[in-house]
């Protein structure tokens, strides 16, 4: 029994000691010198992946029996890593729920999070990434930069910045207990020269930081499926091809993942056509991966296989093919998107009033005349 406490003794110290390190800088300090930057990051998912600022992510966690048992908040590890508390989050047994009276808990994956990055676990279930416990040392891929007179940046000895693959600390892959690869990117994301950072963060104009003026930056909105979309269209090609008695509509993907990555959100493609003033709206087309457990479709934490998977995978060119017989001066509108929240789904989720998860968004849109 003595040993039993001592062991329990140096496990609380060791959480303590593990939640130390989970100290940073709240990202308002920042907006002073990186204003621009900080406007976009306010707006992006990253400053709004709390359950408290993302009502899909809030309908999810809802479902979560860690949250029915108020034990703990398991996905704070991605969603809230600079929490002062993080490690009792991820620890069984422990009692760490989100609180929106924390601010470190609502700090969300914060600039100083990202830019302490110091390398990268690999691991099967998910990727662990390895903060730097130099709470004045940043990352960050610019070669010249003037000296800042609140923090450090190192420029080297970080490959995963260099390479833009910081992002796969979370954005890799994700694991769930019963050995189904949940939500998965390639893990190399590199494609061509590009990665994760240089079609998500393109550069931008405006200057890095007030300290010194410059023609341009790295974009801290993170282009992705909830904002800046339009970003991202470059990367997806459509085509048209007129047969006989039908035409063939190309999308080509030409990102080293799937179109869509989370199991929540479906695809669609939209395609009518105009002839002489009348329009007829054809079948849309549904890109969807659906995971689940006996055949029936189920949250992530139970699903043990995917049960269906039409998704538009990576770098595949999907043709689809539409048995419409085109005449001359006929106009074909096609118009690619997608729902963020499966529609199927939005009822369980109890979503039915939020636009966020119900509205359709347009992602690429082109016109085609005979």
């Amino acid at each position: 029994m003595k040993l039993l406490s001592s062991l329990l003794i140096l496990l609380a110290i060791s959480l303590q000691a593990n939640d130390a390190v989970h100290s940073f800088a709240p990202s308002k300090d920042c907006k002073a010198c990186h204003t621009q930057i900080y406007n976009e990051f306010e707006g992006s998912m990253h400053a709004n992946a709390t359950p408290q600022k993302d009502p899909i992510h809030n309908a999810v966690w809802s479902k979560d029996p860690l949250k029915l048992q108020e034990e703990r908040y398991a996905c704070g590890k991605c969603h809230t890593p600079a929490a002062n508390n993080l490690d009792k989050m991820l620890t069984q047994g422990s009692k760490a729920m989100p609180d929106m009276n924390n601010s470190t808990h609502n700090e969300a994956i914060s600039c100083a999070y990202c830019h302490r990055i110091q390398s990268i676990e690999i691991h099967k279930q998910s990727n662990t990434n390895i903060i730097s416990k130099n709470e004045k040392e940043y990352f960050g891929t610019l070669k010249e930069h003037i000296e800042s007179p609140y923090h450090a940046i190192k420029t080297e000895r970080n490959e995963h910045m260099q390479n833009g693959n910081v992002c796969i600390g979370c954005h890799s892959h994700k694991m769930n207990a019963h050995g189904l690869n949940v939500c998965s990117t390639n893990i190399a994301n590199e494609m061509d020269g590009a990665n994760c950072v240089s079609c998500h963060m393109p550069k931008v104009s405006g200057t890095v930081s007030n300290l010194k003026e410059r023609k341009e930056h790295t974009f801290h909105g993170f282009a992705g499926s909830h904002y800046n979309a339009e970003m991202l269209t470059r990367y997806v090609d459509i085509s048209l091809l007129r047969e006989i008695d039908d035409f063939i509509v190309n999308i080509d993907n030409r990102t080293s993942h799937a179109l869509l990555l989370h199991p929540l959100r479906t695809a669609v493609l939209k395609v009518s056509v105009t002839r002489e003033g009348k329009t007829t709206q054809l079948k849309d087309e549904i890109f969807v991966r659906i995971i689940g457990k006996e055949g029936k479709p189920t949250m992530p934490w139970l699903a043990e296989k995917t049960l269906q998977d039409t998704m538009i995978q990576a770098n595949e060119k999907r043709a689809v093919k539409y048995p419409f017989k085109l005449q001359k001066g006929d106009k074909v509108d096609v118009v690619l998107g997608w729902f963020l929240v499966n529609p199927k789904a939005v009822p369980m989720l109890q979503l039915e009033k939020d636009k966020t998860a119900t509205q359709f968004n347009e992602f690429k849109k082109e016109s085609f005349t005979f």
